[in-house]
């Protein structure tokens, strides 16, 4: 039998209103060792909050019912919502420590419970720790469709189709002709749902959209990168001299344009250097451009890199003259052309970015997904039922990993480190 335990769920007092949870075997009973007698389920009721011990009055407060197994954890669940004072809550939060068999939560420990008791997947699991740390529009869109189960629905539709193409295997191995060959409608189905997961696998990742879209600042020493990193930031973040080679290590600068999350990054010049700290810096320049989402580059156009999404910058606008013609004119002291550069960053990084109504799959997602869909290829290949049934195996061995019910213990700790305390 799991521990009951209980935290404080809201932000930290003082506040309006704090929400304290407790959660497993004991917590209706605990409800009615502070509350009195206890709402019907799913209802709510104000009661006086007492110690237990004592009697002394804490708080008076709305009390809230859950029942297993239909409540959050999946355990049966009280909720306080009393008054959001330091000393209330600390009262409160001291009364149900020195209650016997009741503990207070780890970080996650209430999302995990959900997890562990089926009420969410690993995949619901990982959209609710981006969503509490979503902080963009974007973020916080793709973060919900995966906390609502938009990937898991997703998920439960493809395993149903593996279920039956495994099934059709099976029965093959058992009642077909040794010499008769494989069905080719199966062989069909199988490489039908194969390329729907390429299909999947294709889409843009959520790590841009999580961690920011790089946006790497390069070119030649003394070009005005610096200088362009401090206008667009709006503070001196990068030093500017008119000695080349002034910045030898890259400088980062979250940003959020139009709610799409950035890291503009300042670079090295890039050139031929003895100097052994700012050669380290000219490579870690040359890495991260090639690494860039977007690029933008001051610099000679026959020196600008090939990159698929390149925005060639005519620096200094106001003393250098006009722009060539595909090149955004602009003047870090002036300001000319910031607002076009911007804008036309911001169109380029959303490129980069799932669209707000698509669901994005992260690293570890898309690593099972290609597990599966490596499995279906090699089983629309295959010219006996025998392996074909066990590459479908492999298939559903690997949405298993996907959605959290087999292999995935070194993810879990890790995940739900990542919540907080009542969470």
């Amino acid at each position: 039998m799991s521990d009951t335990i209980f935290a404080l769920s809201s932000g930290r007092p003082p506040a309006a209103i704090a929400v304290i949870r407790i959660s497993g075997p004991q917590a209706h009973a605990t409800g009615e060792r502070i509350a009195g007698s206890l709402p019907a389920a799913r209802s709510a009721a104000v009661r006086e909050l007492r110690h237990p011990e004592t009697g002394e009055l804490l708080d008076d407060a709305l009390v809230l019912r859950f029942d297993a197994p239909a409540s959050s954890t999946g355990e049966d669940v009280i909720e306080l919502q009393g008054h959001g004072g330091r000393a209330v809550v600390d009262a409160v939060l001291a009364a149900l420590t020195g209650i016997d068999g009741l503990r207070p939560a780890e970080p996650g420990e209430f999302t995990r419970r959900a997890f562990e008791n089926g009420r969410i997947d690993l995949t619901e699991a990982e959209g609710l720790a981006d969503l509490i740390e979503a902080e963009t529009e974007s973020q916080r869109k793709a973060a919900l469709a995966l906390a609502e189960g938009g990937l898991r629905k997703q998920i439960a539709s493809w395993q149903e189709r593996l279920l039956a193409l495994s099934a059709r295997a099976e029965r093959a191995i058992d009642y077909d002709e040794e010499d008769e060959a494989v069905d080719p409608a199966l062989v069909r189905d199988c490489a039908a749902l194969a390329a729907e997961l390429q299909a999947w696998l294709e889409r843009p990742r959520a790590e841009p959209l999580k961690d920011g879209v790089l946006v790497v600042v390069a070119g030649l020493p003394n070009a005005g990168k610096s200088s362009l990193i401090n206008a667009i930031a709006g503070e001196e973040r990068a030093i500017v001299t008119a000695v080349p080679g002034t910045t030898r290590d890259h400088i980062e600068v979250p940003l959020s344009l139009g709610g799409v999350p950035i890291r503009l990054t300042d670079t090295a010049g890039l050139r031929e250097t003895e100097d052994e700290v700012e050669a380290i810096g000219v490579q870690r320049a040359g890495r991260l451009a090639e690494a860039s989402d977007v690029l933008l580059w001051l610099g000679d156009d026959e020196a600008a890199p090939h990159h698929p999404r390149l925005l060639r910058i005519h620096a200094k606008a106001d003393i250098s003259g006009a722009a060539p013609v595909d090149s955004l004119a602009v003047s870090s002291l002036t300001g000319e052309g910031l607002a076009a550069l911007l804008g036309e960053v911001e169109r380029q990084a959303r490129a980069v970015l799932p669209a707000e109504d698509a669901i994005a799959l992260n690293r570890r997602q898309a690593a099972h997904l290609a597990e599966a869909e490596d499995a279906l290829s090699t089983a629309a290949e295959g010219h006996e039922p025998v392996l074909i049934a066990e590459h479908l195996r492999v298939g559903r061995a690997a949405f298993d990993r996907l959605t959290g019910r087999a292999g995935v213990d070194d993810v879990l700790d890790a995940l739900f480190g990542r919540f907080c305390l009542g969470k």
